[in-house]
């Protein structure tokens, strides 16, 4: 029983596994961060667009006026 438990204490397999779990956690949530500073700026510029594009005033289609 003794040899096992040293066995078992030494083993590593698992540790390349835990390693990869934490990375990607924190890839993911750097991935999150950057979602919600893209989204906050996005939704501004798309307001501000909004805003410039309805002050904006179509002329009159037809000819040039005359001299």
């Amino acid at each position: 029983m003794m040899k096992f438990v040293k066995n078992f204490r030494n083993d590593e397999d698992g540790a390349v596994t835990v390693d990869w779990v934490v990375l990607t956690a924190a890839v993911v949530g750097l991935a999150i961060a950057a979602y919600g500073a893209i989204e906050t700026g996005a939704g501004s510029m798309t307001a501000n667009t909004s805003t410039f594009l309805g002050a904006q005033v179509i002329g009159e289609v037809g000819a040039p006026a005359a001299p």
